[in-house]
């Protein structure tokens, strides 16, 4: 086998394992590694969760001797500082007299960028880049927007009808989709830091927002609310499971009914006013600030316009049930104004779509954002 395709191999056998910490290492990206000697797997390693040994060293501990004069395959650049809980791991390659080092990407981060890079060289280390690297980049798309940014990755999810509808005219909702593409949806909200929905989603449906999958990871309940109507007995103000939730306001806010929330175990974040509403791109600033990498917004037809029309959203998960509401009177799954012309409408990119149950899953990354175009 040609050596570009062995390497292509053990990649995708590093990438596997980095996707096993999904919805696990945030604020750090996932990462992969395997150790090769002769054409044969002599150990393996992935990222766990945050804080927790790097891939690197987990696949070069359990190689132990056998790895000097292997390849070590890796999905992400060796990192060459030390962050507040882990030491770097270049300095652990070249200790482990590994011959050859094969990168998927370079590691956006600009504490390293390169940097691991050119201390294994210095070593007298072979390195190899780009081998996967786009498969690389999308399983790390979060952290790459994040590190970058320091803006949170925001995907768009929505479950609605072939023709456009979320709920009929009297507000029906449940369930539009079958169980398989509520469990999809489930996994999704394990994936992400946050969740993130309107007042009105909060009111209409009284919704958990947890992820109700085995082990799965709860995120952040968000809840957007303009006038803090958010009742105190809703769901997403238990605490049971103990979940972390956050109520984005406005700065104008009543002091007595911020008090209240906050006295009820809800974070209360005061965001900057857009139009009298709660400006939703300074709200994904100010969860950058607070760590979050990625958010899941699950919203109603309002929430999602708004999503659109800000420019934050970065991917869209639309899962289309076999129903037809068949009136003009039932909720469109987006709402807000429409765009004059087609040539503003909004374009995905890198569109997949398969079957989950009944149900069609499809998935696109946002080209051109209505908030370039409507004025």
């Amino acid at each position: 086998m040609h050596q570009k395709a062995l390497d292509e191999k053990y990649m995708r056998m590093a990438l596997r394992l980095a996707a096993r910490s999904r919805g696990l290492t945030s604020p750090n990206p996932m990462v992969g590694a395997v150790v090769v000697r002769d054409n044969k797997v002599i150990s393996r390693g992935y990222h766990r969760r945050a804080g927790g040994l790097h891939a690197e060293a987990i696949a070069l501990g359990n190689a132990g001797e056998a790895a000097a004069g292997a390849t070590l395959y890796v999905t992400l650049e060796p990192c060459s500082h030390t962050d507040k809980r882990t030491p770097p791991c270049t300095p652990l390659v070249v200790e482990s007299g590994i011959k050859r080092v094969v990168v998927a990407m370079i590691d956006p981060n600009p504490k390293v960028s390169g940097e691991g890079i050119k201390a294994l060289r210095s070593a007298g280390i072979d390195v190899v880049t780009g081998i996967c690297e786009a498969e690389s980049k999308t399983l790390n798309e979060a952290f790459i927007k994040y590190i970058s940014t320091g803006m949170p990755f925001v995907s768009l999810k929505i479950a609605q009808t072939l023709d456009g509808k979320i709920a009929t005219a009297l507000g029906e909702s449940k369930w539009i989709t079958g169980e398989q593409a509520r469990q999809e949806g489930h996994r999704l909200r394990h994936e992400n830091d946050a969740i993130l929905v309107g007042i009105n989603t909060v009111l209409a449906d009284d919704p958990s927002l947890t992820a109700r999958i085995p082990k799965g990871r709860n995120p952040v309940r968000v809840i957007v609310d303009t006038h803090l109507r958010t009742p105190l007995h809703a769901k997403v103000m238990s605490r049971k499971p103990p979940v972390r939730t956050i109520v984005a306001t406005l700065r104008t806010a009543p002091a007595y009914k911020v008090k209240k929330l906050e006295r009820a175990g809800a974070e209360v974040l005061l965001v900057r006013s857009l139009q009298g509403r709660v400006d939703i791109k300074d709200l994904m600033k100010l969860l950058g600030k607070l760590g979050v990498m990625s958010v899941l917004i699950e919203g109603g037809a309002e929430i999602n316009a708004s999503a659109l029309t800000s420019g934050i959203v970065d991917k869209v998960v639309m899962f289309i049930a076999p129903i037809l509401m068949t009136s003009k009177e039932a909720l469109s799954s987006i709402g807000g104004a429409s765009p004059r012309k087609l040539s503003q409408a909004v374009r995905l990119t890198g569109v997949t779509s398969h079957r989950v149950g009944s149900d069609l899953m499809i998935t696109g990354y946002i080209v051109r954002c209505l908030s370039e175009t409507i004025g």
